[in-house]
């Protein structure tokens, strides 16, 4: 497996789990306290945030229908589970990942330039989730590499 790896924060990841979270909640509260947009934007940040959070909110519950029960909070895939490269897998590595994203700026969008801060921190932290996730997921199944050759989006299709 090529190139930088993240550390684990956990023997599942938890730490990453719990960054995501706050990072979640972080940009979730700062949406509603945070100053709103300037009211001449206020009908295009709708437009943009309802479309980014409707996106976002498809394309992360394509990746837990696909995952099924594999599905776990956790970037330690679950001990049975089995590389996913088909549905929404063929376009993008972590949809759900890419979807939260989504819905973050979204939510951004419709309530506060302030939220884009936390929403930008989620970025990173499932930036580093990710990488310690397809670490591990490079130990467990040999035809990772070559899927994430194959598959170059990481979060959102043909953007990410």
């Amino acid at each position: 497996m090529t190139g930088t790896r993240a550390p684990a924060l956990g023997p599942r990841g938890e730490g990453w789990v719990v960054l995501q979270l706050l990072a979640l909640l972080a940009a979730g509260v700062v949406g509603l306290v945070g100053p709103p947009w300037p009211a001449r934007w206020e009908p295009a940040c709708r437009a943009i945030g309802f479309a980014l959070a409707a996106g976002g909110a498809t394309l992360a519950i394509a990746g837990i229908r696909h995952l099924g029960d594999a599905l776990t909070p956790y970037p330690r895939p679950a001990r049975d589970a089995g590389l996913r490269e088909t549905g929404v897998f063929r376009l993008v590595r972590h949809p759900i990942y890419g979807g939260l994203l989504l819905v973050a700026m979204g939510w951004a969008a419709l309530t506060s330039p302030l939220a884009i801060v936390p929403t930008v921190l989620l970025a990173f932290v499932f930036e580093g989730k990710r990488r310690r996730e397809e670490a591990w997921l490079g130990q467990r199944h040999p035809a990772y590499e070559a899927y994430m050759r194959r598959v170059r989006h990481r979060f959102v299709p043909f953007l990410w």
